[in-house]
């Protein structure tokens, strides 16, 4: 609701990350996938029933990954049969949902006709409430903790008509849309965690006295921060790279996923070093390194993981090369 645009976005994720990647992640689906897939394909009166909300007191769901659909997000089992009246009416289940929780509204992906594919799936909006809507456990997470993970089901879950999110077989190209813009969003979360790993283990090092010297004053560590510190300004150029070029309506897909996998190897090495760089104490929960070392796991994982993004990647390159 301010008026700001995508990158104003990730430079709020970026700087929550650096304490927090829980509440960061949080942010970045609301507004990444949800806002964004509302303000792009939702009717007038969808728009005017959920952004004034989303923009102040109520927050969201994205709804695609099922138990037997990881990786392969787009072999969906949740089915949506339409009824006579023109609703729609249900039944399955997701898992790895953020936010389902405290959820005010779901984005559900699920099927029209299997038979179809892709070209079968439909995007649904399903006010928190609704009859048929269950919340399972939350997941007990080695990481990302501020951030609730839960399954959901559908049983028998009616949506009228009017709750189709733009056209009925059309949300594969809402959700692969939404997805490659919401890997930029993944890749500044870590960018921002590898950047609160660095500061707060640089910082340590600066005020731990050892042998006579401060520990950053050793020449081993000096490189090792030095090291971390060109990498983190290469994920972070990578990870702008592919804004700008999404934000100038550019194609961005290869960029992204160039992004979010650099970054969350980046995450991974400086919340790893970070530990080391804290000593015993980095191994306690006391200094928070620890914290950080378990949060950055997901980067490789959800909204992607690593080796989609490397055969993205590669695909992309081969298009590149075959249209030379």
């Amino acid at each position: 609701g301010s008026g700001m645009g995508f990158i104003d976005c990730l430079i709020v994720i970026e700087e929550l990350a650096r304490v927090d990647p829980g509440v960061a992640v949080m942010v970045d689906i609301h507004n990444t996938l949800i806002n964004r897939c509302i303000d792009d394909f939702g009717t007038q009166a969808q728009k005017e029933k959920y952004l004034p909300r989303l923009a102040t007191d109520m927050v969201s769901s994205f709804c695609i990954s099922e138990p037997h659909s990881g990786s392969d997000a787009f072999a969906l089992r949740t089915k949506a049969v339409e009824q006579p009246d023109g609703s729609f009416k249900i039944n399955g289940s997701k898992c790895w949902i953020s936010n389902a929780v405290d959820a005010g509204v779901f984005l559900v992906f699920a099927t029209v006709d299997q038979s179809l594919g892709y070209k079968g799936i439909t995007a649904f909006l399903v006010d928190a409430g609704t009859p048929g809507l269950s919340i399972g456990k939350m997941e007990d997470k080695l990481g990302i903790r501020a951030s609730k993970t839960s399954t959901i089901s559908f049983d028998d879950l009616v949506v009228p008509k009017d709750h189709v999110l733009g056209e009925v077989g059309k949300g594969y190209q809402i959700a692969i849309g939404s997805l490659n813009e919401g890997r930029i969003g993944i890749a500044c979360q870590m960018l921002g965690l590898a950047k609160g790993a660095y500061d707060m283990g640089l910082a340590y090092m600066r005020q731990r006295e050892q042998f006579g010297t401060m520990v950053y004053e050793n020449q081993g560590v000096k490189f090792q921060y030095a090291e971390l510190a060109t990498e983190i300004e290469a994920a972070h150029l990578l990870v702008y790279n592919a804004a700008a070029l999404k934000e100038a309506g550019k194609p961005f897909i290869k960029e992204a996923a160039m992004a979010k996998l650099y970054c969350a190897q980046v995450a991974e090495k400086a919340a790893s070093i970070n530990v080391e760089w804290h000593g015993g104490v980095g191994f306690t929960k006391e200094y928070g390194a620890e914290k950080l070392f378990r949060d950055c796991k997901i980067g490789s994982i959800y909204e992607g993981t690593s080796n989609i993004q490397k055969m993205t990647i590669a695909r992309m390159i081969d298009r590149e090369w075959d249209a030379k």
